[in-house]
């Protein structure tokens, strides 16, 4: 064998394929317990998830495909979250950077992205315990069982993983004994288009449209001072980026802000108010509210896009809205902020279990459909629901609800702690979930007209289930 198959990572556990070693005919069995797990995505959940192993005492690596720690929140580090401290640190991470002295944030204060990466991630990927098995620029492109592809079943379980991640230019495959997922939704965000479909013509306008929250007070304010702005979309990205535009153009009168969304009525957006348990959240609502009372900013609601066209610059939206077609002429800029969708294109050879409409983790479906729960009270959940077909292998963080736009980070540091500690044999600790989440205040459940409708699929709650 070359001296290149001997290098190892990770307590020795982690083998690479770029030497060749893949082709060693006389290979003897792996003992998988020597093997490290692996973790995709190298954010809060998957550094919560490296805290939780080094605390239960198993070895990992981690990839994230940016270049530094956090790469998805760095692109929106200039907002705040409506989330204090309590509620975005892990609590086996915690104990870890207080070891070495760190200090923690004022439970009851409001981070920004930037707060968050500086103060509480980029010190927690730099410990020792952990920065020596982070790989950045590290894209993982594959994962399945050594050896077999997805169709065979017998021995399945008894083979290590196999992660082939892209870095510096070469394709170099990794051992796992188990992987997490937590490569979150963020890099792959849905289009305009209210069919959900990438179409030509948005395509088009890839120079003219934001999928994400820009910085429009900042490093962005030229772009969109004394612009015509389309925000499109209903969610906190959304609200986000209307009343930053509310403050460009209180600094720059030639701003237009026009929006709009898919839901019937504008107060259906505004969310708890006052009565969200989590006051920044609620303000939000409250801003929003007098921002369109205001008469700021051009409002459509019940607007589908089917289409757009661009002459000179200038863009052209085209919808319907309750039934008939309506345009929207003279647009500079788009800001798109109508969610993400898991990337699952990499786990073709995992056996995997999803919600055939949320794409979630399927047994969550129920718990988080938009559909019928107007906000993201889920109850308490953590191995046993993230299980996958696929032995030792879990999807968590946002990518577990899909395209549900209801994720906050503290159910992503249980459900990792509860998977780590089923991975490391303490089953006691797995199935003995606790989750304390902050309400909205508006929380409910529409079951009634849900199991009127007949919905149904794998996942979904069926009349027989939810109208008792």
């Amino acid at each position: 064998m070359s001296e290149c198959c001997k290098s190892t990572v990770n307590m020795n556990a982690v083998k690479q394929s770029a030497c060749g070693c893949e082709d060693q005919k006389s290979t003897p069995l792996h003992d998988n317990r020597k093997l490290p797990v692996a973790i995709i995505g190298g954010g809060p959940v998957g550094l919560a998830a490296a805290a939780n192993l080094i605390a239960k005492g198993e070895s990992f690596v981690l990839f994230e495909a940016a270049s530094q720690v956090a790469g998805n929140i760095q692109q929106w580090s200039h907002v705040r979250l409506f989330s204090p401290w309590q509620y975005n640190i892990d609590k086996a991470a915690k104990k870890l950077l207080e070891v070495h002295g760190w200090k923690a944030p004022i439970d009851t204060t409001l981070p920004t992205g930037d707060d968050l990466v500086k103060q509480y991630l980029d010190p927690l990927s730099k410990l020792p315990q952990i920065k020596p098995y982070v790989h950045y620029d590290s894209k993982v492109v594959a994962v399945g069982r050594k050896g077999i592809n997805k169709l065979k079943t017998a021995g399945r379980d008894t083979l290590p993983f196999v992660l082939y991640v892209d870095k510096d230019g070469k394709r170099i495959a990794y051992e796992a004994k188990a992987v997490i997922d937590a490569s979150g939704t963020w890099s792959s965000p849905n289009p305009a288009n209210s069919e959900g479909i990438w179409t030509e013509d948005e395509l088009a306008l890839n120079n003219k449209i934001t999928y994400s929250i820009p910085d429009v007070l900042g490093n962005q304010r030229e772009q969109y001072a004394n612009k015509k702005v389309l925000v499109v979309g209903s969610g906190h990205s959304a609200i986000n980026a209307l009343l930053d535009l509310e403050r460009l153009q209180e600094q720059e009168p030639s701003t237009g802000i026009v929006w709009i969304i898919r839901k019937p009525k504008v107060e259906d957006v505004y969310g708890g108010k006052e009565s969200d348990s989590l006051q920044e959240r609620g303000a939000l609502g409250i801003r929003l509210q007098r921002l369109v009372e205001s008469g700021k900013v051009a409002v459509q609601t019940a607007f589908n896009i089917q289409s757009f066209t661009n002459d000179e610059g200038h863009i052209t939206v085209i919808g319907k809205k309750n039934g008939e077609t309506l345009r929207i002429e003279g647009i500079d800029e788009i800001i798109s902020n109508t969610g993400s969708r898991p990337d699952l294109s990499f786990l073709r050879e995992i056996r995997i279990d999803i919600d055939s409409a949320l794409e979630s983790v399927n047994v969550l479906g129920p718990l988080i459909d938009p559909n019928v729960h107007s906000c993201g009270t889920v109850r308490p959940h953590g191995e046993r629901e993230l299980r996958q077909p696929e032995t030792n292998f879990y999807i968590v963080g946002s990518k577990s609800y899909g395209r549900a736009p209801t994720f906050l980070m503290a159910t992503g540091y249980e459900q990792v702690r509860s998977i780590v500690a089923a991975l490391s044999g303490d089953w006691e600790s797995a199935t003995n979930i606790e989750l304390d989440l902050p309400e909205t205040g508006v929380c409910s459940v529409d079951l009634q007209n849900y199991c009127e409708s007949g919905t149904s699929n794998n996942s979904v709650a069926t009349k027989s289930k939810c109208c008792c």
